[in-house]
């Protein structure tokens, strides 16, 4: 089995690494970062934190030098999915293609590169230390499944769930992923902007009483969103950020991270995309709406030349 890894930032590395630990699989990675893909090709991907591993993936800057692959796995930002994919897709002519992505829209666009597509979310997170080296600060499951508009069968989506939770990454090959998608979804959407606006990780910013509130108040906003479209999370969002607040206390989301660097961020495929599926189903989102507009606000901030 050959897979490609689109994305080897943090989230990216964390698979790639994991599924380079395997005998049968070989993993290629492809990521504009010359000096991370230098350091992979040179003395292979280490992990610290919750997974201690080092492998030896192959890594490239340039498609054309990774050959066809049974499967990709899109780890990119979702505001780079369309570049990567347009990059990439020679790649996955004959391939089935998988997003573990924050937010939604991405699916849609790998459908329009790739002949199969799977939609997917995970939880484990971290940061890259140095090129070569990803601390992996939180764990988590990754759930998968067919996209509808563009499916990939169940028996690609169970053949890749199982190579991952071989590789120590436990993913749930699912019918319907969408439940564990939108689970994450607003999740992050409560979550990561706050981070971001506050400056604080996130076990602190819940332990901030009126911040706290705002979080539910986003959360709110996004399961009734998810239930005009049908969807069902799989599990209580509230629980998940108070799980999240003890298990990750001291975790700088990747927004907050994002802020940190003057890095432009996901805002618009996490809580424009709650806005967004709000219009359509008619389900009011003010606090979404607000907080997207404040972190565009703050992006604009560090471009300004007055």
């Amino acid at each position: 089995m050959k897979v490609c890894i689109v994305g080897c930032g943090a989230i990216g590395s964390l698979f790639a690494a994991h599924l380079a630990t395997l005998a049968d699989v070989e993993v290629w990675a492809y990521d504009l970062d010359q000096a991370h893909v230098d350091a992979i090709n040179a003395g292979g991907l280490r992990l610290s934190g919750k997974s201690t591993l080092h492998s030896r993936p192959k890594a490239s800057s340039d498609p054309a030098a990774i050959p066809p692959c049974d499967f990709g796995i899109v780890a990119t930002k979702s505001l780079h999915t369309r570049p990567a994919m347009a990059a990439t897709a020679a790649v996955f002519r004959n391939g089935a293609v998988c997003s573990v992505q924050n937010g939604v829209g991405n699916e849609e666009i790998i459908a329009e590169y790739a002949p199969r597509v799977m939609r997917g979310t995970t939880f484990p997170a971290g940061r890259i230390v140095a090129p070569g080296h990803v601390q992996q600060d939180t764990g988590g499951k990754t759930w998968i499944g067919p996209f509808e508009p563009k499916p990939a069968s169940m028996a690609e989506v169970t053949a890749l769930a199982e190579k991952l939770t071989q590789s120590g990454m436990e993913t749930l090959a699912m019918e319907d992923a969408r439940g564990a998608q939108w689970t994450k979804l607003i999740f992050n959407a409560a979550t990561n902007p706050i981070g971001a606006l506050t400056g604080l990780p996130h076990g602190v910013a819940c332990d901030q009483p009126r911040v706290r509130a705002l979080i539910s108040g986003l959360a709110a906003e996004g399961v009734a969103v998810a239930k005009a479209l049908g969807i069902t999370p799989d599990s209580d969002p509230e629980k998940l950020i108070d799980h999240a607040r003890e298990v990750a206390y001291l975790h700088k989301a990747s927004m907050l991270q994002d802020a940190l660097a003057h890095r432009r961020t996901e805002i618009a495929a996490l809580n424009g995309g709650i806005v967004q599926f709000g219009e359509q189903t008619g389900v009011p989102t003010p606090l979404n709406r607000a907080i997207w507009a404040l972190i565009e606000g703050m992006e604009h901030s560090w471009t300004r030349k007055d």
